[in-house]
């Protein structure tokens, strides 16, 4: 059974989304700030984090700052701000999506069972005889142990910078345009996908280049989209 930290401000949000996860099988745990949130995941193992942005005490970006410091578990962020560049914010401080309120109940538990499914992928450790390894350069993926390495040290990618980076390296010198990106990793239709695709290609560049500006690895094809450069 899946852990699920719920974190708002509003009680009654959380009594709400708590029903719906519980029906669906997964535990719920929760919290109402930023400070309650880090406190239960040093203490409970937990799967994945659906948390609030305006909260008093320790708002939902910042806690996500801090959580993101030593912890790559899925976090959906909930805002009733549905403005481009507060999505924006939420994916820059290391979140995996953004639900805006109101939200469909539905939505957001199709949400976390998606986030769950990659970060179950992603944990896996199990090795096989024949493992399966890509590699360009020195950037290196094994995709049995779930594993990035770059000129041998590892790397730590979130489960959407991995399967984003894992599908550009297993295509080495194919374009992939920022709609094939999206609809390949989120499985649905790329509508307004720029800003979120752009923001985890920039997250992964930070974590795979020496210098992001100039990349060695990752490369913008301009008007097309994006490519793994095979070296």
């Amino acid at each position: 059974m899946s852990k699920i930290l719920v974190c708002d401000d509003d009680k009654e949000i959380v009594e709400a989304i708590e029903i719906y996860l519980t029906q669906e099988g997964y535990e719920v745990v929760k919290a109402y700030d930023g400070q309650e949130a880090l406190k239960v995941l040093k203490e409970t193992p937990i799967d994945l984090l659906v948390i609030d942005v305006m909260m008093p005490r320790l708002d939902g970006i910042r806690a996500t700052l801090k959580i993101r410091e030593e912890n790559n578990i899925p976090i959906i962020i909930l805002s009733a701000k549905s403005e481009d560049a507060d999505k924006i914010l939420g994916l820059n401080v290391g979140a995996d999506d953004y639900v805006t309120k109101p939200f469909n109940p539905l939505e957001l538990v199709a949400r976390v069972k998606s986030q769950l499914r990659r970060y179950t992928s992603l944990g896996s450790t199990v090795k096989n005889e024949n493992e399966a390894v890509y590699t360009t350069g020195g950037l290196s993926i094994n995709d049995d142990l779930k594993e990035v390495t770059v000129d041998g040290e590892t790397v730590k990618l979130t489960p959407i910078e991995y399967n984003i980076l894992l599908l550009l390296v297993k295509n080495q010198g194919k374009v992939f345009s920022i709609e094939q990106i999206y609809e390949s990793i989120w499985n649905e239709d790329a509508i307004g996908a720029d800003n979120t695709v752009a923001v985890h290609i920039r997250h992964i560049r930070e974590k795979i280049e020496i210098n992001p500006k100039e990349p060695r690895y990752l490369k913008v094809v301009w008007g097309v989209g994006y490519k793994i450069e095979k070296l």
